[in-house]
């Protein structure tokens, strides 16, 4: 597996990654599919020396990914903070893809001088709870009820992790 900062080249199958988690429903709070140009934007938003995407590859193709986005950009007094997600291939889950991107994110946040990581997921997703968990991340703080999925209101959880202990 090879672990690296994403490309423009790599959207499309991190788009079509994304929308496998957004047709499975309580994994993202997304509901429609996008189009990749739907998230060039977005893409273009990720700086790679500040807020990377990165990709996991297997043969060549893109199996997985890891953003490390901006919180609350604009607001410098949060500059050291990011907001961590990540996606896999429904084909590569449970093959230590994302602890493999978690773990290469967690290395290089000390040079993108990020201090403090935190995920906002679903309290339905105990799948992507577990996982951080085993990372360190702690629960920091919960929101019930806020997003609805067919009739069904569940709540988003914030899972923290202090990269820099001082």
């Amino acid at each position: 597996m090879n672990i690296r900062i994403a490309e423009r080249k790599d959207l499309e199958a991190i788009v079509e990654i994304y929308n496998q988690a957004i047709s499975a429903s309580q994994k993202t709070a997304d509901l429609t599919p996008f189009e990749t140009d739907d998230r060039k934007q977005w893409f273009e938003g990720h700086p790679p020396d500040k807020h990377p995407i990165i990709v996991a590859e297997e043969k060549e193709q893109v199996v997985g990914y890891l953003t490390l986005s901006a919180y609350r950009s604009g607001r410098n007094a949060l500059r050291h903070t990011a907001e961590v997600s990540f996606f896999i291939h429904f084909e590569y889950h449970r093959q230590g893809i994302a602890s493999s991107l978690l773990n290469y994110a967690i290395e290089i946040c000390p040079t993108l001088e990020i201090k403090t990581l935190f995920a906002i997921l679903l309290d339905s997703n105990q799948g992507s709870i577990s996982f951080l968990e085993k990372f360190g991340f702690e629960k920091w703080g919960h929101m019930p009820r806020v997003a609805e999925f067919d009739g069904i209101e569940v709540g988003h959880l914030y899972y923290g992790l202090r990269i820099d202990k001082n």
